[in-house]
Protein backbone atom coordinates (compact mmCIF):
# COMPACT_ATOMS: atom_id res chain seq x y z
CA UNK A 1 0.00 0.00 0.00
CA UNK A 2 1.12 3.54 -0.67
CA UNK A 3 -0.32 7.00 -1.02
CA UNK A 4 -1.51 6.05 -4.50
CA UNK A 5 -4.06 3.63 -3.00
CA UNK A 6 -7.61 4.19 -4.13
CA UNK A 7 -9.03 3.99 -0.61
CA UNK A 8 -8.66 7.39 1.07
CA UNK A 9 -9.88 6.06 4.43
CA UNK A 10 -6.74 3.95 4.93
CA UNK A 11 -4.53 6.84 3.89
CA UNK A 12 -6.29 9.17 6.35
CA UNK A 13 -6.02 6.58 9.13
CA UNK A 14 -2.31 6.12 8.48
CA UNK A 15 -1.71 9.88 8.45
CA UNK A 16 -3.56 10.20 11.77
CA UNK A 17 -1.35 7.44 13.22
CA UNK A 18 1.75 9.27 11.98
CA UNK A 19 0.61 12.54 13.57
CA UNK A 20 -0.20 10.81 16.86
CA UNK A 21 3.15 9.03 16.88
CA UNK A 22 4.97 12.32 16.28
CA UNK A 23 3.02 13.84 19.17
CA UNK A 24 3.98 10.85 21.37
CA UNK A 25 7.65 11.30 20.49
CA UNK A 26 7.65 15.04 21.18
CA UNK A 27 5.71 14.76 24.42
CA UNK A 28 7.75 11.77 25.64
CA UNK A 29 11.06 13.49 24.96
CA UNK A 30 9.78 16.66 26.66
CA UNK A 31 8.79 14.73 29.79
CA UNK A 32 12.03 12.74 29.87
CA UNK A 33 14.28 15.76 29.35
CA UNK A 34 12.47 18.19 31.65
CA UNK A 35 11.86 15.47 34.26
CA UNK A 36 8.42 16.94 34.93
CA UNK A 37 4.97 15.85 33.83
CA UNK A 38 2.73 18.46 32.23
CA UNK A 39 0.25 19.74 34.83
CA UNK A 40 -2.68 18.56 32.71
CA UNK A 41 -1.38 14.97 32.89
CA UNK A 42 -1.20 15.09 36.65
CA UNK A 43 -4.74 16.45 36.92
CA UNK A 44 -6.42 14.27 34.29
CA UNK A 45 -4.58 11.00 35.00
CA UNK A 46 -4.65 11.54 38.76
CA UNK A 47 -1.07 10.35 39.11
CA UNK A 48 -0.06 9.18 42.55
CA UNK A 49 3.11 10.37 44.24
CA UNK A 50 4.97 7.18 43.33
CA UNK A 51 3.92 7.52 39.67
CA UNK A 52 4.96 11.18 39.57
CA UNK A 53 8.46 10.24 40.69
CA UNK A 54 9.25 8.42 37.40
CA UNK A 55 8.96 10.98 34.58
CA UNK A 56 12.10 9.76 32.78
CA UNK A 57 10.80 6.20 32.72
CA UNK A 58 7.35 7.19 31.46
CA UNK A 59 8.62 9.80 28.98
CA UNK A 60 11.32 7.58 27.53
CA UNK A 61 8.98 4.64 27.11
CA UNK A 62 6.38 6.87 25.49
CA UNK A 63 8.92 8.33 23.05
CA UNK A 64 10.18 4.87 22.07
CA UNK A 65 6.65 3.58 21.48
CA UNK A 66 5.88 6.67 19.38
CA UNK A 67 8.97 5.96 17.28
CA UNK A 68 7.79 2.38 16.89
CA UNK A 69 4.43 3.55 15.55
CA UNK A 70 6.11 5.98 13.18
CA UNK A 71 8.43 3.33 11.75
CA UNK A 72 5.54 0.90 11.30
CA UNK A 73 3.70 3.36 9.08
CA UNK A 74 6.69 4.48 7.00
CA UNK A 75 6.62 1.58 4.48
CA UNK A 76 2.95 2.25 3.75
CA UNK A 77 3.37 5.99 3.15
CA UNK A 78 6.78 6.15 1.49
CA UNK A 79 7.55 4.01 -1.56
CA UNK A 80 10.47 1.74 -0.71
CA UNK A 81 11.82 -1.69 -1.60
CA UNK A 82 10.33 -4.74 0.07
CA UNK A 83 13.48 -5.54 2.05
CA UNK A 84 13.72 -1.99 3.40
CA UNK A 85 10.10 -2.15 4.55
CA UNK A 86 10.69 -5.45 6.33
CA UNK A 87 13.82 -4.03 7.95
CA UNK A 88 11.84 -1.05 9.24
CA UNK A 89 9.24 -3.45 10.62
CA UNK A 90 11.93 -5.38 12.51
CA UNK A 91 13.40 -2.12 13.86
CA UNK A 92 9.90 -1.01 14.91
CA UNK A 93 9.37 -4.28 16.77
CA UNK A 94 12.73 -3.87 18.50
CA UNK A 95 11.74 -0.34 19.49
CA UNK A 96 8.45 -1.64 20.89
CA UNK A 97 10.26 -4.22 23.02
CA UNK A 98 12.83 -1.62 24.08
CA UNK A 99 10.09 0.88 24.98
CA UNK A 100 8.22 -1.68 27.04
CA UNK A 101 11.44 -2.81 28.71
CA UNK A 102 12.43 0.80 29.40
CA UNK A 103 9.09 1.43 31.09
CA UNK A 104 9.11 -1.79 33.11
CA UNK A 105 12.77 -2.19 34.05
CA UNK A 106 14.00 1.38 34.56
CA UNK A 107 13.39 2.09 38.21
CA UNK A 108 14.95 5.11 39.85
Amino acid sequence: MSLSDPDPVWIAARLVIVLLSLALIVLGVRVAVSRRFPPAWVRVARLTASQRSHPVRVGGGQALLGACLLLQQAPFLIPMPFLAGRTLLVVALLLAVTGAGWFVLLRR
